[in-house]
């Protein structure tokens, strides 16, 4: 099992950064995938970034250019740097590992203020 416990959520203003921090715990060796998800009210969960355990990246369109994911494997750890926030990027921000199933945190909310 894997226990994921996420971190950095908050109130920012448009424009603003945050950054989200989750670690995971349990039995973490063999974590390949790790990324962060959100999903606002109203709307199905997506994919924001993710990384594989080679470092390759991928994002979502909406995200390129501002937010940044990056990851720890000495501390089985992944981030979010997110820059220049929009309205639309307010969500539940939840993290997902991939280790022979999927595991996710329990979410971290993002609010974003005009």
């Amino acid at each position: 099992q894997v226990q994921l416990v996420e971190s950095g959520g908050g109130l920012v203003q448009a424009g603003g950064s945050l950054r989200l921090s989750c670690a995971a715990s349990g039995s973490t060796t063999s974590i390949r995938a790790m990324g962060w998800y959100r999903q606002a009210p109203g709307k199905q969960r997506e994919m924001v970034a993710k990384i594989d355990s080679d470092g390759r990246t991928n994002y979502a369109d909406s995200v390129k250019g501002r937010f940044t994911i990056s990851r720890d494997n000495a501390e089985n750890a992944v981030y979010l740097q997110m820059d220049s926030l929009k309205l639309e990027d307010m969500a539940v921000y939840y993290c997902k590992v991939e280790r022979f199933r999927a595991y996710w945190g329990q979410g971290t909310q993002v609010t974003v203020s005009s």
